[in-house]
């Protein structure tokens, strides 16, 4: 095992050794690599570059209370990249690739699999893109599908503690009907600026409103928003959020311990009568908000300084199935074989 301050990570880049790697061209997916370059070679009119032909995921490698090591929910993140890619009129990788691509990266960083009880996790970058060269607007003529990994900490530097947030009355981080439902680059851009001038005035995330009508909730930056009241969690309906799956793992588990779960749009002003809200999604799991500021009105919404008592038992039963502490009943870890 590598020689790392586990403890210590963020959510950052970190160098492993090997990715994995397959090229779609001439109408078939050649042979998988492992390669231990961190760059690709790209043809400058790839399509990738000039018109946002890229998708990519987001998953992680837990190592368990047992020792062995797990995917979490793998099938659905291969499932997700498939329907990104095919609204992006690409060439997709099978769910059988995409697997195999995943395990082969894992098993090659064997080395950056965090121990259990660091808090720490094996993150997995799934990336296709488009690198057959062309100059009009068209689909590309050969894809490229990487698997990088990277050891990461935690998403936000406060761990499990209410975040401060603030509302996006001015900007739109995807389109009505346009590919906020997707898991593509362009989305994450078009947040960044509102996101660093949300970081600049002190606050963790944003949080946008839905881009047709400003009127409902839509998602964070990098995250679903739920909300929980009455014995509900309740959590945005709409065709520009991302389809995340800690949240529909979530939703899952808030049935069974009894919550009513209802997906269904939310207007602004019932921010004010939820008990508890949060982020959800692969990286930060859970990110309970304490605070969300309404710069229409200057005035904020209070959830409290710590994380609701709804909050604390999804997220300890998420992580308990992910680590092997708790019971898979619902078959969404996978065991990976670690010589």
């Amino acid at each position: 095992m590598k020689d790392i301050k586990w403890q210590e990570l963020g959510f950052s880049y970190v160098k492993t050794d090997y990715n994995t790697r397959c090229v779609w061209k001439d109408g078939a997916w050649g042979k998988v690599e492992v390669s231990d370059s961190e760059y690709l070679p790209i043809h400058m009119a790839a399509t990738c570059l000039h018109y946002g032909q890229e998708v990519f995921e987001g998953l992680k490698a837990f190592r368990g209370v047992d020792g062995k090591v797990r995917f979490f929910r793998l099938e659905e993140n291969a499932k997700r990249m498939q329907r990104s890619g095919e609204y992006l009129r690409m060439q997709v990788p099978s769910i059988e690739l995409f697997e195999e691509m995943c395990t082969k990266a894992v098993q090659a960083n064997a080395e950056y699999i965090p121990p259990y009880g660091t808090g720490a996790s094996l993150y997995l970058r799934p990336l296709l893109i488009g690198t057959g060269a062309q100059v009009g607007v068209k689909e590309a003529t050969e894809y490229t599908f990487v698997v990088f990994v990277t050891p990461v900490g935690p998403y936000f530097k406060e761990g499990f503690k209410p975040i401060t947030v603030t509302l996006e009355r001015l900007y739109d981080r995807a389109a009505p009907h346009g590919t906020g439902h997707t898991k593509v680059g362009g989305n994450y851009a078009a947040s960044i600026g509102s996101g660093s001038r949300a970081h600049a005035a002190g606050f963790a995330n944003v949080l946008y409103l839905d881009p047709s009508e400003k009127k409902y909730i839509d998602e964070f930056g990098a995250a679903n928003f739920f909300g929980i009241k009455d014995g509900k969690y309740v959590t945005p309906d709409s065709s520009s959020v991302l389809p995340s799956i800690t949240n529909m793992s979530l939703r899952t588990l808030a049935e069974d311990l009894g919550l009513t779960v209802e997906n269904r749009p939310i207007p602004v002003e019932e921010l004010a009568t939820f008990e508890e809200t949060g982020a959800c999604g692969t990286a930060a799991v859970i990110s309970p908000v304490g605070r969300i500021f309404d710069p229409l009105t200057q005035e904020y919404f209070e959830y409290g300084t710590e994380a609701g008592p709804w909050s604390v038992k999804l997220y300890t039963l998420l992580q308990d199935i992910q680590y092997g502490r708790a019971e898979d009943k619902h078959g969404w870890t996978t065991l990976i074989d670690i010589e």
